[in-house]
């Protein structure tokens, strides 16, 4: 059985390549991207919680709690992930597993939490990421709530930044998904992907 787990959707990227603003509010089919994610993670996970610097009423119409990076200086994905951990230790106790996404991938799959368990469970890993056409996504993947504080002398005494230099700490075990007919963790970073996404979400089933 799947131990109970709580999402995390990582927005606290300055979103350079998209021109500036927020990635999850573009639109895709006539819908922001973070309702596109929402949807496909929601009904995997406990519950949700958006991880966001600056205004947080910006998202304040999605009914999620929004929490800012404890780490200062835009410290990268790793940081949102804490604030994700930390959100579901004293928010939902008991919840051993955080579950991250970026929320610039509108097409995740249905399966994702249950398959990324059943990756841990059977390589006994720490820490469980997705992949697709043989390309590892670190931050799409499982975390221990146990191990916030491990992560958090990390990022503030270390200053390690990047994700798979942490999960290298532990043993790290891959789900794969195919990337064909689509590639369910397309993300979009430029104004060009956005007009991809469109042609993509028409293979999408309903």
């Amino acid at each position: 059985m799947i131990e109970s787990t709580v999402g995390v959707l990582l927005a606290g990227g300055r979103a350079r390549r998209m021109g500036g603003g927020d990635k999850p509010l573009k639109l895709i089919d006539g819908k922001p991207i973070l309702v596109h994610v929402i949807e496909r993670l929601g009904p995997q996970v406990e519950a949700l919680m958006l991880n966001a610097n600056g205004e947080p009423e910006r998202f304040f119409d999605y009914a999620l709690p929004v929490v800012a990076d404890s780490v200062g200086g835009f410290a990268g994905p790793l940081a949102g992930i804490l604030a994700g951990l930390d959100w579901a230790a004293h928010h939902h106790k008991g919840v051993p597993w955080v579950v991250s996404v970026a929320t610039d991938t509108p097409f995740l799959p249905g399966d994702l939490v249950k398959r990324l368990h059943e990756a841990r469970i059977a390589e006994e890993a720490t820490f469980a990421c997705a992949a697709s056409g043989g390309q590892a996504h670190p931050t799409i993947g499982l975390w221990p709530v146990a191990l916030r504080e491990e992560l958090r002398h990390a990022l503030t005494a270390e200053g390690v930044r990047k994700v798979d230099l942490f999960t290298a700490r532990h043993p790290l075990a891959i789900a794969a998904w195919p990337a064909e007919p689509y590639d369910p963790f397309f993300n979009a970073n430029e104004p060009g992907d956005l007009a991809q996404a469109e042609n993509i979400i028409r293979l999408v089933a309903p």
